[in-house]
C-alpha cells in the first residue's frame, strides 16, 4: 500500500538530527538536498577524501555543485552514529548492497535511533534484499525502511523536484521519515510494502542495462518502449512471487524508477548496456564509470534467485549472459526476438 504524504506546516517537527553514512553521489546529494532544513552530518571512511571535501566545498562525485555551508562533513563513524542516536534522530545508510552487511556490524552494538538505507540491489551470495539483510544482522530492535524511487543524484544535487517512497512496516518510522524529508523539492510517499519497493528498485538497473544495448545497436525507440515494458512485467512477477504487491509496481519504485533508468542520460546501468553495446570489455565500462553500477552484481543475482524460485526472467537471463557468459550483445536480441510469446502474459 503506497498512500500520500500527510504532512502540513503546522505538522513538520522542529530540525532532527540526521547522518548519512556514505559520501558517494547519492549520499552527497540527500544530505545537500536535507541540510538546509535538519542538522546534517555526512560520513566517509576515507579522512583525506573528506578533509578535501571540506576544504573544497565540494564533492569530486559531484563535481560543480558546492555543498550547502551548513554541511557537516566527518570521517569519525563513531561520532557520526551519535549524532542522530537520539529518539529523534535518523541514520541514513548510503552505501552499496555489498557494503550493508559490514556496515550493520559496525552498528550492531551501537545506539541507533532510526535506520533508514538507500541501496538498491540483492546481496550477491545470498540472493537477500536489504531489509533480509538488517534483519539477519540487528533483528527487529531498530525501527527501520528503505527510501527509493526515480531519482539522479545530478537532479537532487541542483535542487530539481524528485518523489520518494518510504517503505517500511514500522508505521511510525514512515511518519518519521516523510516528515522529516518530505519539503521543499523533495515529495515523499509512504508505503507498507517493503518487498515490492525494494524488488523494484533492484531488478529495475537490471533492465537498464538491456536498454543500453537496445539503444547502443540502433534497435529504435519501439523497441525500447518493449523492453520497458516486458521489464516491468518480469519486475512484478518476481515481486509478487517474493511477496510484494502488484500495485507497488505501477507506481514510483516500479514503473516510475523503471522509466527513469532506462531512459536518462544520467543512467549508469544504461551506460554499461551503451558500453556493451560497442563491444567494450565490462571491466573497461566500469572503469570508466568511475562509480557502481549495481546493475551487474544485481544480474547474477536475480538470474540465480529466479532460477530457484522458477520465475521466468528472460531480459534478466539475457543479461547476465552478455554480462558473465560471454554472450554476444546482438545475439542477445536474437534470443529474446525469437522466444514464442504464447508462452508469456501479454
Amino acid at each position: 500500500m503506497q498512500v500520500s504524504p500527510e504532512v502540513t506546516p503546522d505538522s513538520i517537527p522542529a530540525a532532527r538530527k540526521i547522518t548519512i553514512l556514505g559520501a558517494g553521489a547519492w549520499g552527497t546529494a540527500v544530505a545537500m538536498a536535507l541540510a538546509g532544513r535538519h542538522d546534517v552530518l555526512l560520513w566517509g571512511r576515507n579522512g583525506e577524501a573528506m578533509a578535501a571535501m571540506a576544504a573544497s566545498g565540494e564533492n569530486s562525485y559531484l563535481p560543480g555543485f558546492p555543498l550547502p555551508p551548513q554541511l557537516r562533513i566527518s570521517a569519525d563513524f563513531d561520532a557520526a552514529v551519535a549524532h542522530a542516536s537520539g529518539e529523534h534522530g535518523l541514520l541514513i545508510a548510503a552505501c552499496p548492497v555489498a557494503g550493508l552487511r559490514p556496515m550493520l556490524h559496525q552498528l550492531k552494538d551501537m545506539a541507533i535511533g532510526n535506520l533508514v538505507w538507500l541501496c538498491k540491489g540483492f546481496e550477491g551470495g545470498t540472493g537477500l534484499l536489504p531489509h533480509q539483510i538488517v534483519q539477519e544482522v540487528l533483528g527487529d530492535k531498530i525501527p527501520g525502511g528503505a527510501l527509493s524511487g526515480p531519482s539522479f543524484a545530478q537532479e537532487v544535487a541542483r535542487g530539481l523536484p524528485c518523489a520518494l517512497t518510504i517503505a517500511s512496516h514500522n508505521a511510525a518510522l514512515r511518519g518519521a521519515v516523510v516528515s522529516a524529508l518530505h519539503g521543499g523539492t523533495i515529495r515523499v510517499y509512504a508505503s507498507d510494502d517493503l518487498v515490492g519497493v525494494e524488488v523494484g528498485g533492484a531488478v529495475k538497473n537490471v533492465l537498464a542495462i538491456a536498454t543500453g544495448v537496445a539503444d547502443g545497436l540502433g534497435l529504435g525507440l519501439n523497441a525500447r518502449a518493449a523492453l520497458i515494458t516486458r521489464g516491468l512485467a518480469e519486475i512484478t512477477r518476481l515481486g509478487t512471487a517474493l511477496g510484494g504487491q502488484t500495485e507497488t509496481f505501477m507506481g514510483l519504485t516500479g514503473m516510475g524508477d523503471l522509466i527513469l533508468t532506462c531512459t536518462g542520460d544520467l543512467s549508469r546501468n544504461r551506460r554499461v548496456g551503451l558500453g556493451l553495446a560497442q563491444g567494450k570489455a565490462l571491466d573497461t565500462i566500469v572503469a570508466e564509470l568511475g562509480h557502481v553500477a549495481e546493475g551487474v552484481p544485481c544480474a547474477k543475482a536475480v538470474r540465480e534467485l529466479a532460477r530457484r524460485m522458477g520465475v521466468d526472467m528472460p531480459i534478466t537471463n539475457a543479461v547476465a549472459g552478455v554480462l558473465f557468459d560471454g554472450d554476444l550483445p546482438h545475439v542477445m536480441v536474437q534470443q529474446l526476438l525469437s522466444r514464442d510469446p504464447r508462452a508469456e502474459a501479454a
